[in-house]
């Protein structure tokens, strides 16, 4: 198998006016350099809670880039395009950290919105939410911890729960599958649990609910195997979202202020390793496990092609996906689709002031991958010649 198939910028870039490939090359050229990435994010923060009128810069910027749109119509025409293109999408409504029962009952409402909204379009076959996005991240950490509720607690648990209940309910019902995000490790057992209890309960015919492993932690191998067994013995398929990880400072930072033992590998390429390790025991399970390969590595989108193809698994295998996040490693997500692979963008929405958040730690996430950017604007200079000549 060639590794030149994610050098076709023309491919890469093919929805890309001039002037999008002009501000994505500004983007990336600001992003590159860390200093203004954390002026820019302060300077960010700062104007939004003043209430400065920046929201136009910002949509214009660097929110039209990485995102869909404020709501669900708002993103249609992005949904649209790509699909034209074999690429589909999921819709990530990207509002992070609330507390109150309102909030967490709209996210599950929003949730509950998008499997409908996918159930009606070929377009966006997959839902996502986030554990927090559906109660307070405290409890998580305290029913991991094995500490026992007060019966308010318990009561407000059980809305949780509830809340899983009715989206995974209606996922069933309409056969749209909804990956589950990971979060920060001290709450994840708890999640994981919870997932655990949906999967047996809706992945009886097939993968429905999806859970995701962050596989810079070196234990999620192991925990994979495990729940293979517990599927096994108990009849039920199980759906797995594989990424690298979002939290990584963080993790290292509390194990170092709570002395003990990281979480994390300890270096890249052990990240590197685990995550192909956990790919390749995938596809080699893949009559019990499906699998959805969140990645923007290019060595790893290569393994699984090269994988695929030793085990003679269909590129349009529903049971593998390749996902990337919108604005970010075009060159993989289309030159894949192109060929025939089951393909999905992330795609963030939600009210500009809302998914800041989560666009400064992307921002922030590709500072410190190093190599990324620079890959990003390689491709996209190669781009802009390539249209002058």
């Amino acid at each position: 198998m060639s590794n030149q198939l994610f050098e076709n910028t023309e491919i890469a870039f093919q929805l890309k006016s001039d002037s999008e490939l002009e501000r994505a090359y500004f983007l990336f050229k600001m992003i590159s350099v860390q200093p203004l990435v954390r002026i820019g994010t302060a300077a960010t923060n700062f104007a939004l809670k003043a209430n400065l009128p920046v929201e136009g810069l910002i949509r214009s910027t660097v929110f039209d880039h990485f995102c869909g749109g404020i709501n669900e119509e708002d993103c249609l025409d992005v949904i649209d395009k790509m699909y034209q293109k074999g690429v589909s999408s999921v819709l990530d409504y990207s509002v992070e950290g609330k507390e109150t029962e309102e909030q967490f009952d709209a996210a599950m409402e929003k949730t509950l919105k998008i499997i409908r909204f996918a159930d009606e379009k070929d377009a966006m076959p997959i839902a996502v939410f986030k554990p927090t996005g559906f109660g307070r991240f405290y409890l998580y950490e305290k029913k991991g911890e094995g500490k026992s509720f007060t019966d308010e607690e318990q009561q407000e648990w059980d809305r949780v729960v509830a809340r899983y209940h009715k989206v995974c309910t209606l996922a069933k019902e309409r056969d749209v599958e909804v990956l589950i995000d990971a979060e920060e490790s001290w709450m994840q057992d708890a999640a994981d649990d919870l997932v655990e209890e949906m999967m047996r309960i809706y992945n009886t015919d097939k993968p429905i609910v999806y859970n995701t492993l962050q596989t810079y932690r070196w234990d999620r191998l192991d925990y994979l195997k495990g729940l293979h067994e517990r599927a096994k013995a108990n009849n039920f398929k199980i759906g797995i979202k594989i990424v690298r990880g979002a939290y990584m400072e963080k993790e290292r930072d509390r194990a170092d202020d709570r002395s003990y033992k990281s979480p994390i590998c300890e270096n890249k390429q052990a990240t590197d390793d685990n995550f192909n390790n956990t790919l390749t025991f995938i596809l080699n399970n893949l009559k019990d496990i499906s699998v959805f390969i969140g990645t923007h590595n290019e060595e790893s989108s290569y393994l699984a092609m090269r994988l695929m193809d030793e085990l003679g698994i269909s590129k349009s295998d529903n049971d593998v996906w390749f996902g990337q996040l919108y604005g970010m490693s075009d060159h993989i997500s289309f030159n894949l689709a192109a060929e025939g692979y089951n393909v999905a963008k992330y795609v963030p929405f939600g009210p500009v002031k809302d998914v800041m958040p989560y666009l400064i730690r992307r921002a922030e996430e590709n500072t410190s991958v190093a190599g990324q950017t620079n890959r990003e604007l390689n491709l996209l200079k190669h781009e802009k010649q390539r249209r002058k000549l």
